[in-house]
């Protein structure tokens, strides 16, 4: 009986899901929305992040910043073009040019035809014209000679600024250039994870030029550009390949794919629902910040179940052959089943206990 009470293993069996629930709820007095508790094992064993970069690493609220007119048009037509396609767009560098044109005055007319061509840009009709705006690789696609406006081009890419291209009826119309501003916490961010010990990779569908400068400010180690919003699952699972655990960070609905792709996915609290659905973690309050917490918690939540297994294991260990008699042929020592009974109850108080002690573990925030 005896031996029977003490091998009951109550206290192996709350070793782990005692600690994962008090780490999750940890998790969320921080901010961090941890789905389940694989999630949280997995991001202690963290080697790469990537990050998005509209909308993750920048503010994702881009302004309309040069106009670059060619071919005979002037600023305000080139604007009118260029407001009158995105008129109606979801996506921030259409916002952000519609928005500079209602600021300077200018009259948007209804496009007609539109349509969103992926990971290129849009098309339409305006009065009449066929109109295109987009990248280099739709202008080639169309057949669209850019040649005389790549200085201009290279110069605001490597400003950091976004400019792409507007063509109309067959001919280059100019470069309308937009900026989106890095959040202030994003550099911070980067450098905690760095001291963890974690590589960061940048994702964007952005030109290189454009997001090599916005890399060199926040420091990430590099930078994955002109990737598509299809391929960006591919992208993840290369460096899955190579060996990596990683976990994506992203806020928009092309980042869903990657964030189901990836060993944990993180969005940003503040993106689409899309993105969150498709995440293992969410930061709530959209801070990169948040990332590195949630990777500590989740050491200091694994580090305590591994505490409560060996303290499980260690009173089977030893209790076991001590109920079945091991000391009586030496001592005269038999164990009593009323106090099989209490060690075995305090065993699993202590299981408790120990999980916790992470109720007062405060992360390390190391960017403050």
């Amino acid at each position: 009986m005896t031996t029977l009470i003490i091998a009951c293993p109550c206290a192996l069996g709350l070793a782990t899901p005692t600690s994962l629930t008090v780490g999750i709820g940890k998790g969320a007095q921080y901010g961090i929305l941890i789905r389940s508790g694989d999630a949280l094992q997995t991001a202690q064993k963290i080697s790469t992040v990537v990050l998005d970069k509209t909308g993750t690493i920048t503010k994702g609220e881009p302004e309309l910043t040069d106009l670059v007119p060619a071919n005979g048009f002037d600023e305000t037509g080139l604007l009118t073009i260029a407001a009158s396609l995105e008129k109606g767009s979801e996506h921030p560098l259409g916002e952000a040019i519609v928005k500079g044109a209602q600021t300077r005055g200018t009259d948007i007319p209804a496009s007609e035809g539109f349509e969103a061509i992926a990971g290129r840009g849009v098309s339409a009709k305006v009065d009449g014209h066929a109109v295109l705006l987009g990248n280099s690789r739709l202008m080639e696609e169309r057949g669209i000679d850019v040649s005389a406006l790549t200085a201009d081009w290279e110069r605001l890419a490597n400003e950091g600024k976004t400019p792409v291209y507007v063509a109309s009826e067959g001919k280059a119309a100019g470069l309308v250039a937009v900026a989106d501003t890095v959040k202030a916490d994003s550099k911070p961010a980067i450098k905690a994870l760095h001291d963890l010990g974690i590589e960061v990779i940048m994702i964007t569908g952005d030109n290189a030029r454009t997001a090599q400068a916005v890399a060199g400010q926040v420091e990430v180690d590099r930078v994955l550009a002109d990737v598509l919003p299809e391929d960006k699952a591919g992208e993840i699972r290369k460096l899955q390949d190579a060996g990596k655990i990683v976990a994506m960070v992203g806020d928009g609905i092309n980042d869903a794919p990657a964030l189901a792709q990836a060993d944990v996915g993180m969005a940003i609290g503040t993106g689409t629902d899309v993105a969150i659905e498709a995440s293992d973690i969410t930061l709530i309050q959209g801070s990169l910040t948040r990332i590195a917490t949630a990777i500590d918690i989740s050491k200091a939540t694994m580090t305590n179940v591994r505490q409560n297994l060996v303290g499980a294991f260690g009173y089977n260990t030893l209790g076991i052959p001590v109920a079945m008699g091991v000391l009586y042929p030496f001592f005269g020592i038999l164990l009593s089943p009323m106090i099989a009974a209490l060690t075995m109850a305090f065993s699993s108080v202590t299981v408790v206990s120990n999980a916790n002690r992470l109720r007062f573990y405060k992360p390390k925030e190391t960017w403050k």
